[in-house]
């Protein structure tokens, strides 16, 4: 099937009505301009990821001649000042085709084009240019960084038509540019890792930060960027307050003018929730965009669902007692809940999406929510959850959706009396099928596996724990996982503003746009590597603190 102008409407119109994602690229964000060869890079893959989903586009040539560009200026890239037969709007077509072919030489190309004329057509060829002409063209007349964008353009259009079941005329290579010459591919040091990550950083950032939007109107003196460069600044300092951060940031950065610490605060008290939220997953959605190209990625199929609180708050909650609850521990103290759902396993551990925690909520809502954002974004096979989440009606939920879920159980007497049966017997391991009443007459059917713990201090029931599953005891073992969750708690924290505020809205923006960066840091982690070495080890490559000053530097800070 082909295109037809129903069709384009109809992708275009898909395009339009995507939250906080408009078309162009340089009419919807202040980072980027007409000649912004990011922002045309960022609309090949916005139209690529909507076209091929569209049942009449299969063909990635369709594509090509389909795309438009006369918004773009290719002219700041067209090292030919005098008049021309061919305009480069054409020749870019042209050279983005034979990238996607994977033809080494341009000959190929006048081959292809002179036997089929109907692409000529589409491409407003009137003859086909010899070999020479292309080849001057392409090493002459194109800039360095126009030739590699049509190498990107191509790859994602590669990547985008695949991922929807679409021919294409060669797989896509999994890597990403080649490195510097100056990089040891064994054993990168450290200027090599820096060089890179500022490069990508670099990227991430004009990728990421378009998706977040204050709504603030028209000719704002300040810039829109400044704030979230304040922002970032703020996560950059260990407990830093807006107020005395923003009198901070006026020394340290390079703008003319700066936020004041109130009229931050006052802008981010005007988001909503979900408005929040909404730019989040949005942010996660083009940070996976750039992640999913390498072939790492695609490890993914395990997240961990979790709730963290706050420090204890100590001052007077009165009219916030919905917001400022009780701490998962039963303490007399209360604190602000956030829960998040994150990839975990060998995955890049990306915090796929936050939301708050009020008093009231169901578990079960909280867990269908987060699962809800996660699976619009990557591939879910296993949920892993503490304790707090192990009611039968949460557990059945995940399996009605296909999931398979591994989640402790707190020990209630007839476990605890397995327990004693199997400490008697010293027996390290036992499983047992079990069905958890969901009322009505309904039951959930799991299997409940008690694991002694090793080297545990206790001398009773306690050196056991209970765990329920619905995928088998094999799958026991990506419990552990977990941990990661926790540990990237730690590092989110550290990137959070300080603040006394008790405005819910402020204090869950805090977090979330901690959650970013940390979401940021390690997936600039993930690409140094890969750029390095070749490979994805967990154990991060470039610090969360280099990557902070990189995007201190990237947002305009310094």
């Amino acid at each position: 099937m082909v295109s037809t102008p129903e069709s384009y409407r109809a992708v275009f119109r898909r395009i339009t009505q995507r939250p906080y994602v408009e078309w162009p690229a340089y009419d919807s964000t202040p980072l980027y301009d007409r000649t912004s060869l990011a922002g045309l890079e960022s609309d090949v893959r916005v139209v690529a990821e909507t076209w091929f989903d569209h049942d009449s586009h299969n063909s990635v040539e369709e594509f090509v001649w389909s795309l438009p560009l006369a918004y773009f200026r290719f002219n700041t890239y067209d090292c030919y000042g005098g008049l021309t037969r061919y305009e480069m709007d054409t020749l870019f077509r042209m050279f983005v085709l034979k990238e996607l072919h994977g033809w080494e030489h341009e000959t190929a190309l006048c081959e292809y084009l002179d036997s089929h004329p109907e692409l000529c057509e589409h491409l407003e060829l009137e003859t086909v240019p010899d070999q020479s002409t292309l080849w001057r063209s392409w090493h002459t007349r194109f800039t360095d960084e126009l030739r590699e964008t049509a190498q990107k353009a191509a790859r994602t259009i590669l990547i985008k038509a695949l991922n929807a079941d679409v021919a294409v005329p060669r797989e896509p290579e999994q890597t990403l540019p080649p490195r510097g010459n100056d990089a040891d591919e064994s054993h990168p040091d450290n200027r090599a890792i820096l060089d890179n990550a500022e490069t990508i950083t670099e990227h991430i950032s004009r990728v990421v930060f378009p998706a977040f939007s204050l709504n603030r109107g028209r000719g704002c003196e300040i810039h829109e960027n400044a704030y979230w460069s304040l922002q970032t600044y703020l996560g950059l300092r260990e407990n830093l307050a807006a107020n005395e951060g923003a009198r901070s940031f006026i020394h340290e950065s390079t703008r003319e003018r700066t936020p004041l610490g109130h009229a931050h605060c006052d802008h981010i008290r005007a988001l909503s929730i979900e408005q929040i939220r909404e730019m989040y997953r949005q942010a996660l959605r083009q940070l996976i965009d750039e992640v999913a190209e390498t072939e790492e990625f695609f490890r993914a199929g395990i997240v961990a669902i979790d709730i963290t609180e706050a420090d204890p708050f100590t001052g007077d909650r009165t009219g916030h007692e919905e917001e400022i609850i009780g701490t998962k521990e039963k303490t007399d103290e209360y604190a602000y809940q956030w829960a998040t759902v994150q990839l975990v396993g060998n995955a890049v551990p990306l915090v796929l999406d936050a939301c708050p925690v009020r008093k009231g909520e169901s578990r079960k809502e909280i867990v269908e929510d987060l699962l809800n954002s996660a699976e619009e974004l990557v591939h879910v096979d296993n949920v892993l959850m503490d304790r707090e989440f192990d009611s039968q009606h949460v557990l059945e939920m995940i399996s009605q959706r296909g999931l398979s879920y591994v989640v402790p159980k707190r020990m209630q007497t007839s476990e605890k009396a397995q327990a004693k049966r199997l400490l008697q017997r010293d027996q390290d391991r036992y499983e047992t099928d079990r069905k958890l009443h969901l009322g009505k007459n309904e039951w959930h059917e799991t299997t409940l596996i008690y694991r002694r713990k090793e080297n545990s201090e206790h001398d009773d029931h306690r050196q056991y724990s209970v765990f329920m599953t619905n995928c088998g005891s094999g799958h026991l073992i990506e419990y552990g996982y977990r941990w990661e969750i926790e540990s990237g708690y730690r590092s989110i924290k550290r990137f959070m503003a300080a603040t006394t505020s008790k405005d819910f809205g402020l204090r869950f923006f805090y977090f979330a746009f901690a959650c970013l960066l940390y979401s940021i840091w390690r997936a600039v982690d993930l690409l140094v590597q890969v750029e390095l070495t070749g490979e994805y080890e967990h154990s991060p490559m470039v610090t969360a603190d280099n990557t902070l000053t990189l995007l201190k530097k990237e947002t305009g800070i310094g």
